[in-house]
């Protein structure tokens, strides 16, 4: 059992709850209920669709757009002030998403939301890349990535819980402005944990082009702002390395998302049933997000990546086979649950690779960077998926995020050794 100090897990973790944990739930409630809103309201003003679909993507487009700007901004203004900027001009989003008459009007607020959530996003990671002690890093960045998902999970059921009382998708979207309102308050007024906890002296192997993979001691001099675009330069090793590895993660679990009702669809399978296997996967994967952090700061990084690599790719690859055969329905709900087990082993992984690796006196433009790919890593897998089930057939699809997952783990087997060494 961990002894209870003044830098022990579960005080310093309290201590950031009004400044990380709680505006993390309250941003991701509100998104969570505005997201399956958007597709309605664009078809609504006009749009078919394909058009409807392209506009949700906006979303996830603004925010892979958004990642390096936001690294200059947290480096330049500070976490704070970044977080609460970006709030305010979320609500300016939310604004125009109501009194938009147009679909391209509508397109740009989505895209707005989508672009300030990326600078709210990445102050948060960078503050606890600098202030989160390095042997419960993963643990607190688990809990970070688990809170998001907590309000990803509800924020939906708060949604149609709005929509029946009143009948009118501005009520789902004025919840997420009360959100807003309550996280910039917060972010403002709320208790400063750069106060409340003292900064950790950073640990870490900083990396640079010609890392050789040692841990880094000892004081850290001053260093003169190196920039996004220099910082982006000087780290393009690890970058195109152990941050390939980690798109790869981003893909493969972006991959599950589109696939899964894809695959019931593609069997024939009702709405209901699709919506109960799908809902038990991200349960399972719900559950096991504190867990990843566990094996991460008692084990190594490795130990949460690789686990969940071969499950993701072994669940892909094995259910690729499965289509034609008479009990599909029973293999989909199986490897639906083995999938959902590799996501949670993952949980936090990508925060806490990129806090491992950034450089300890100034994260953020590093993390804009690293955030880019594995967006990016995100944003691809879904084209890559219609593109392969349309050329050839959906199982070959399935069967390629497989590979990916394969290649992926050889990546993180390769890399993690070298950027982010075993120092404890």
């Amino acid at each position: 059992m961990e002894t209870v100090t003044a830098d022990s897990p579960r005080n310093v973790l309290v201590r950031f709850a009004p400044m990380i944990y709680g505006p993390t739930l309250l941003f991701a409630l509100g998104e969570g209920a505005v997201i399956p809103l958007i597709p309605v309201i664009a078809t609504r003003l006009g749009a078919d669709v394909a058009v409807a679909a392209l506009i949700a993507a906006a979303l996830v487009v603004g925010q892979l757009c958004g990642n390096i700007p936001a690294g200059w901004a947290v480096a330049r203004f500070g976490e704070r002030i970044t977080m609460g900027v970006a709030g305010i001009v979320i609500l300016a989003g939310l604004v125009g998403v109501v009194f938009a008459d147009s679909l391209v009007i509508f397109a740009a607020a989505v895209f707005l939301i989508g672009f300030c959530a990326a600078s709210f996003a990445l102050a948060r990671h960078s503050f606890m890349t600098t202030r989160v002690p390095l042997h419960f890093r993963a643990r607190a960045l688990s809990l970070l990535g688990g809170t998001f998902r907590l309000g990803m999970f509800v924020g939906p059921f708060i949604s149609a819980a709005l929509l029946g009382i009143f009948g009118d998708e501005s009520a789902s979207i004025a919840f997420f402005a009360v959100c807003q309102v309550a996280t910039i308050l917060l972010v403002f007024l709320g208790p400063d944990p750069e106060r409340a906890v003292a900064a950790a002296s950073p640990v870490g192997p900083g990396p640079d082009a010609e890392d050789t993979g040692e841990p880094v001691t000892g004081s850290i001099p001053v260093a003169e702002r190196a920039g996004v675009f220099r910082t982006m330069w000087r780290f393009r090793g690890v970058l195109a390395r152990l941050g390939l590895a980690a798109a790869s993660l981003s893909a493969v679990r972006s991959a599950r998302q589109v696939v899964l009702p894809l695959w019931g669809v593609s069997l024939g399978l009702d709405a209901s049933t699709i919506a109960l296997v799908v809902g038990v996967s991200g349960a399972i994967d719900f559950a096991l997000f504190y867990a990843s952090g566990q094996v991460m700061d008692r084990f190594g990084r490795l130990w949460a990546a690789l686990p969940a690599m071969v499950l993701m790719g072994a669940g892909f690859f094995a259910l690729s086979f499965t289509h034609e055969l008479d009990s599909a329905a029973m293999w989909f709900a199986m490897f639906a649950a083995v999938l959902g087990v590799g996501n949670g082993l993952s949980s936090g992984i990508l925060l806490t690779l990129g806090a491992d690796i950034a450089p300890p006196t100034e994260p953020a433009a590093f993390l804009g960077s690293w955030r880019t790919l594995t967006d990016a890593g995100g944003a691809i897998a879904p084209l890559i998926i219609s593109a392969l089930t349309a050329a050839v057939s959906l199982p070959v699809a399935v069967g390629a995020m497989g590979v990916v997952a394969a290649l992926g783990a050889v990546g993180f087997v390769r890399w993690v050794p070298r950027y982010v060494p075993r120092t404890r």
